[in-house]
């Protein structure tokens, strides 16, 4: 079961979230058993950082994996500000920050970390590979959404 909540104003993605979260997993060998995605803004996702990380801050996304192996359990945070921001100030499209972001967190739901400089190069390699793979399968595609 996968499920999408936006506790925003704004308006998501959610066929590309779903689509994207889809990919990653399939081509990674695993199946969703529950992945529950929360779109927030910067309060929320301060608030939980605070709560369960002890950082005062905001961030992209906080993931709260449940399992291990390849049925997936699990649930992820994501702050649309902070995509937004993000996307800004390294000059790429919203939604393409949004899907990378939203990759990154199902990486982490299966169990990449990205706290060491070999691990973080690892997971934006399989962010960039998993963007590109998206991306050729919706070019044929007549339903081009858009974020911003």
């Amino acid at each position: 079961m996968l499920q999408i909540h936006n506790t925003t104003k704004q308006e998501i993605p959610e066929p590309s979230i779903e689509r994207v979260l889809r990919l990653v997993m399939e081509m990674e060998g695993c199946r969703v058993e529950s992945i529950v995605g929360v779109y927030c803004g910067n309060k929320m996702i301060q608030r939980i950082n605070r709560e369960f990380l002890d950082h005062d801050y905001p961030t992209d996304t906080i993931t709260f994996p449940y399992s291990t192996g390849s049925d997936v359990d699990g649930e992820y945070y994501i702050s649309l500000d902070v995509v937004k921001e993000n996307a800004a100030r390294f000059a790429v499209d919203v939604q393409q920050e949004l899907l990378r972001v939203t990759i990154h967190s199902a990486l982490h739901l299966i169990g990449y970390n990205d706290q060491t400089s070999e691990e973080r190069t690892v997971m934006e390699e399989k962010e960039a590979f998993y963007l590109n793979r998206f991306a050729e399968s919706t070019s044929s595609s007549s339903t081009n959404e858009e974020w911003r």
